[in-house]
C-alpha cells in the first residue's frame, strides 16, 4: 500500500530588517510609530499564515550580516527587506540582491523622499522587484502582499 504524495513545499519569504530597526518603537516615535520590530513580524508572519506563505523573520544592524542574509535568501521564493540606511549607499547590499534570483520588496516606513536629501536616493531600488516607501508599518504586510503575488500567490495577494 503506497501512502499518499507528498504535499509540495509551502513557498517562503524572508522578512529582513537593518540597522535601527532593533530599536522600532522606542526610536523617533514620531518619525517611526511606536509598534516595535517583535510587533512588525508577529503581524506579516500572522499574514503571511492567511496567505500560505511561511515568513521567517531576521534583523541585524551589520552590513556584512545582511549580505550573508540575502545570500541564504536563495532557499526563499521573495525577501521583504528594510535595509534602513543601508538603501542609500550599500553597494555591497545592492550586489547582493542583483546576485540572487529571489526577488526583493524594498520597505522604508517613513516617506524617505520627504526627508534629508540623501535618503532620496536608494542603490537598492534598481534591482528591487518593488518598492513600498512611507506607509509605516503597513508597509511590510504591503510588501508581503506584493511578493506573495509575484511568486504566483493566492488571488487575495
Amino acid at each position: 500500500m503506497s501512502g499518499s504524495p507528498a504535499a509540495p513545499a509551502r513557498p517562503s519569504v524572508l522578512l529582513l530588517n537593518g540597522p535601527n530597526l532593533n530599536l522600532l518603537g522606542e526610536r523617533d516615535p514620531a518619525q517611526y510609530g511606536t509598534t516595535t520590530l517583535a510587533d512588525v513580524e508577529r503581524r506579516v508572519t500572522a499574514l503571511g499564515e492567511e496567505l500560505g506563505v511561511t515568513v521567517t523573520c531576521a534583523q541585524s544592524n551589520s552590513e556584512g550580516a545582511l549580505v550573508d542574509h540575502v545570500h541564504a535568501a536563495r532557499a526563499h521564493q521573495a525577501i521583504v527587506f528594510n535595509p534602513g540606511a543601508y538603501a542609500h549607499y550599500s553597494i555591497a547590499l545592492r550586489d547582493a540582491i542583483d546576485a540572487i534570483p529571489t526577488p526583493c520588496f524594498e520597505v522604508h516606513i517613513s516617506n524617505v523622499h520627504a526627508r534629508e536629501e540623501f535618503r532620496h536616493t536608494s542603490v537598492i531600488a534598481p534591482v528591487a522587484a518593488g518598492c513600498i516607501i512611507g506607509c509605516g508599518v503597513l508597509g511590510y504586510e504591503l510588501a508581503l502582499r506584493a511578493a506573495v503575488g509575484h511568486i504566483g500567490g493566492r488571488a487575495t495577494a
